[in-house]
């Protein structure tokens, strides 16, 4: 299913097809240090990460995380979304791209995109941003998009920045 579409990108659900790139995005050395290491080492561990994660989550929430491909080539760059977590409130926005299409703005015009929807077509009232607070690409993203900060948090045993959006016009 398509989330959203840009001139550039195409956001849509994942499926079992997108092992690959899930493979390659969850081992890449920034994902491991500023999200986490999920374990996946192999393509059955990408397929069971993605039945268990977002395929789930559509299933049960009607969002989370969507696999980000450039529109001109249908290669996957990367991944936003939107995660619900017992241990929050609100569903927060994750993302995470590979580094060769960092600093391109891909990132920016995916969470724009995923904000949208989740305003109009999930009718959500807030969304959270978490991150680490060395990853300063991340936290600056989370300012530009309009989140606010709103301290800290403990998830998962670290110290996260924990920042707020209100998606009401």
């Amino acid at each position: 299913m398509i989330i959203a579409e840009t001139d550039r990108l195409i956001i849509r659900h994942f499926n079992e097809n997108d092992a690959e790139y899930v493979l390659k995005q969850l081992n890449e050395t920034s994902f491991i240090h500023f999200i986490a290491d999920k374990g996946v080492r192999n393509i059955a561990d990408a397929i069971k990460y993605l039945n268990d994660g977002p395929i789930s989550s559509y299933q049960k929430f009607g969002y989370g995380l969507n696999i980000v491909t450039l529109r001109c080539s249908g290669e996957a760059i990367g991944m936003c979304g939107l995660v619900d977590r017992e241990e929050l409130k609100y569903p927060d926005l994750g993302f995470a791209f590979l580094p060769m299409y960092w600093r391109k703005g891909y990132a920016k015009e995916a969470c724009e995109v995923v904000l949208d929807d989740a305003r109009g077509a999930l009718n959500l009232d807030v969304v959270l941003g978490i991150t680490l607070p060395d990853n300063h690409s991340s936290n600056t993203l989370l300012t530009k998009l309009g989140f606010i900060p709103k301290g800290t948090t403990s998830l998962y045993g670290t110290e996260n920045n924990l920042y707020e959006k209100s998606l009401k016009i």
